[in-house]
């Protein structure tokens, strides 16, 4: 039997692996691997590709009320059972960070919802008082919460950093109908995640959705409310003024922050102590949102152990 790695594959990104199981279908593979400042690093992180596909699959679950998914399966039946028409199998390796996908026409626009001012976002308010060209309220503090959240689209950038646009700008993108309709989806869907993350003591400050159309219809895509997607903050250490640290990849961040390295690949290796502390939060930050015990997830040979 082949393997279902020996697929036709599509794209390579700094996390996912695409392949092309038909004309409908796609395997979108999540791997270990970690990226700092745009750059990948050496040492991959025990298990985050299944942490990031079980969350993500829980969020497309919660969420199929307020807009379909393209996610048709993660479980290893479901997955190999589409698989073996093809006779392709699943590899073991892969278990539990594949996720079966539909097809879509990817929208050219990040779908970012903000709601609390930080990152870019940030930057741009203390330059200009403005978020993504919209004046806003003067006194915000680094980390303050919006007024209310809100709908700042960016472009796709194949290299470097994607730009933030306005609204208008997405518009003249892909059209007014269906901006309107990715940015009531957007907030709709950070709403719910906000508020289900609030009530386990994790603020969501802002996500990133990517969106798509199948047979016409918008669709949800790609992950969905992670700890790569998305800024989690613990709600007990947030205070205006100073940014909390969050549940991803903050102990890489730290850590290379204090080097002496020019943000350039090569990166330098990552301590033992620095890969472990990053695969606890993801860890942490799945079961925290889910209340699921991560040793139950397909693939993980006991708890926080890769296979």
């Amino acid at each position: 039997m082949t393997s279902a790695m020996d697929l036709p594959p599509i794209h390579s990104g700094k996390v996912r692996d695409i392949y092309e199981v038909d004309s409908d279908l796609l395997l979108m593979v999540t791997s270990d691997r970690i990226s700092a400042f745009d750059v990948v690093m050496a040492e991959p992180i025990p298990d985050k590709g299944r942490v990031l596909t079980a969350m993500s699959t829980f969020w497309f679950g919660l969420l199929s009320d307020v807009v379909p998914g393209h996610l048709v399966a993660t479980s290893p039946d479901e997955v190999d059972s589409h698989l073996n028409s093809l006779s392709a199998g699943l590899p073991p390796d892969r278990v539990g960070r594949t996720m079966l996908c539909r097809k879509a026409e990817m929208l050219p626009i990040e779908c970012i919802v903000r709601g609390y001012i930080t990152g870019s976002a940030w930057k741009e308010y203390t330059a200009s008082g403005t978020m993504h060209g919209t004046t806003l309220p003067v006194g915000l503090l680094e980390a303050s919460q919006l007024p209310e959240p809100v709908f700042t689209p960016s472009t796709k950038a194949d290299e470097g950093h994607d730009i933030n646009i306005s609204f208008e700008q997405a518009v003249d993108l892909i059209g007014r109908d269906l901006a309107e309709r990715s940015r009531e989806v957007a907030l709709e869907c950070y709403l719910r995640g906000a508020r289900w993350a609030a009530e386990r003591g994790i603020i969501i400050a802002d996500t990133k959705f990517e969106m798509g159309l199948v047979d016409g219809e918008l669709v949800l895509a790609d992950e969905v409310l992670t700890p790569d997607s998305s800024r989690f903050w613990p709600a007990d250490t947030w205070a205006p003024g100073a940014t909390p640290p969050s549940f991803d990849k903050q102990p890489v961040r730290d850590y290379l922050d204090g080097l002496d390295w020019d943000k350039q690949a090569p990166p330098p290796p990552l301590p033992d102590e620095v890969v472990a502390a990053t695969s606890s939060r993801y860890i942490e930050a799945y079961e925290r949102i889910t209340g699921l015990s991560f040793g139950d997830w397909p693939g993980v040979a006991a708890y926080g152990a890769p296979t």
